[in-house]
């Protein structure tokens, strides 16, 4: 049977495996559809390249600071799990 410390550590790979998995699907598809809506307008209105250009990366950007964090927890949860010393003293590691 699994000690608490091993349901911990279980507990955070997966976690930190669906944070990232699924946060990056929302920008991955975000900045695909981004780019091609600038890409259809820059298709209608080729004298506005450098407008929709710049308004493109400000906005894909932010749209892949979700990713961003999103690495930051699955980080966090792998290498600096805060319930892991926790669990070490309870076990008297």
């Amino acid at each position: 049977m699994m000690s608490d410390l091993a349901w911990v550590a279980v507990a955070s790979i997966m976690a930190s495996g669906l944070c990232i998995g699924i946060g990056a699907i929302g920008p991955a598809i975000g900045e695909g559809r981004a780019l091609a809506q600038a890409l259809a307008a820059i298709a209608q209105q080729p004298d506005e390249t450098n407008a929709i250009t710049r308004t493109l990366f400000v906005g894909m950007a932010m749209v892949e600071s979700t990713a961003i964090y999103c690495f930051v927890v699955t980080m966090i949860l792998i290498f600096a799990n805060p319930f892991w010393n926790y669990f070490l003293s309870r076990v008297g590691g």
